[in-house]
């Protein structure tokens, strides 16, 4: 198991608008310029993006800081958070 730990991309959630019955890559490394979505920049890092597909048309909260207990999606975790 790596010790290597990702980037806080934000101190926050990202509010966000899904599309019932479509797939999105939640950025697990913290890494990607398309947060909180992959863009591929954890190539070469021991992270791979984690797969989301929304049931329904919703605002949902994706994780910023990248410590949360319930990936992709924010579990206040970055309330705990120096």
């Amino acid at each position: 198991m790596s010790d290597e730990q990702p980037v806080i991309a934000k101190p926050s959630p990202y509010a966000i608008e899904v599309e019932g019955g479509r797939n999105y890559f939640w950025c697990a490394c913290g890494r990607s310029n398309t947060q909180p979505f992959c863009d591929g920049s954890h190539k070469g890092t021991s992270f791979s993006p984690v797969k989301y597909t929304a049931e329904k048309t919703e605002w949902v909260w994706f994780c910023g800081c990248k410590q949360t207990g319930s990936p992709p999606m924010c579990s206040g975790r970055h309330k705990t958070l120096d």
